[in-house]
């Protein structure tokens, strides 16, 4: 090998101008896109409105743990659902209990509000012209709204889920937990389980975040859109009752929302999971791509 040779081998190619331009430019697209997302995550935290939502959600738990304690001994102790029989048994049903209770309506109305308000309420705020104009590419903030849309879905599930465990395990204790086909399993064990019903209960949320970010592209209303976005999960539970479109049941945005009672049998049916999973990812693409179409190609900033 020459002395050239050598030479090249010890010194690596130096960057051309164009690769440290493009080095800059992707270091600057993920740094502008972490600022808005930090800025989006702080806007819907921030919310007196949206901490409302969250602490209201919060007080569920605590009021069923207080009333299953004060009649626990009375006459109508052990009515209801299973999940609400079991409570005095194991503070970790406590979770479950809380988490079908507000899965049919609460949970949904919270996440059409914020999402429903993630682009309106900029529009209706003069805000979304002047991000627009800065510029910020609409692909990125449409996904940025998401992001914020889906992270609060999830704060709210675990706000549920954390008071929930906090309260059952003062309430009533832990220790192992009776499954519904009657088996028994550790306390470890149920924890796990619970952790993966909060788990699916966010997942079961994304649709919806997706339906509210569509809804949100097409009006400059925030309530117009928070209000078209719950008229959907309230449909799709009218409609999965009628046994006459059961062909259609499987493919409504709520028919799979309460088959996370799949991990507290012994042996858990993923499969069924799985298809709920299925559903969700469908409506994800379908209206966020709606939602997409919709805001790349919408005038507001006129």
């Amino acid at each position: 090998m020459s002395p050239a040779d050598t030479l090249a081998a010890d010194h690596p190619r130096a960057a051309s101008p164009v690769e440290h331009d493009d080095a800059a430019s992707t270091a600057q697209r993920r740094g502008a896109t972490g600022r808005l997302l930090r800025s989006e995550l702080r806007l819907v935290f921030g919310s007196k409105r949206n901490l409302v939502l969250l602490a209201g959600l919060g007080l569920i738990p605590i009021i069923i743990g207080v009333v299953v304690l004060i009649t626990q001994d009375t006459a109508i102790a052990g009515q209801g659902p299973p999940f609400l029989q079991k409570i005095t048994s194991n503070g970790l049903f406590l979770v479950l209990t809380s988490l079908f209770s507000c899965l049919p309506l609460l949970l949904p109305l919270t996440v059409a509000i914020v999402s429903g308000d993630a682009i309106a309420g900029e529009a209706q705020a003069g805000t979304l012209r002047y991000l627009l104009v800065t510029p910020v590419p609409r692909t990125r903030m449409l996904l940025v709204k998401a992001v914020g849309g889906l992270t609060f879905a999830a704060a709210a599930v675990l706000t549920i889920a954390v008071v929930g465990l906090v309260v059952g395990g003062i309430f009533f204790g832990f220790g192992d937990v009776t499954l519904l086909s009657g088996d028994r399993v550790s306390t470890a064990d149920g924890l796990l389980r619970t952790l993966g019903i909060t788990a699916y209960v966010i997942l079961s949320l994304t649709g919806l975040v997706a339906v509210g970010l569509f809804f949100s592209t097409l009006t400059e209303v925030p309530v117009a859109a928070m209000a078209a976005t719950i008229v959907v999960p309230v449909v799709s539970t009218v409609l999965s009752a009628l046994p006459q479109l059961s062909a259609i049941h499987g493919g409504l945005l709520t028919f799979h929302w309460l088959d996370f009672g799949e991990f507290m049998r012994l042996d858990v049916d993923y499969s069924t999971l799985g298809q709920g999973l299925a559903v969700q990812a469908a409506w994800v693409a379908i209206f966020g791509t709606l939602a997409w179409s919709r805001f790349t190609t919408a005038d507001v900033t006129s």
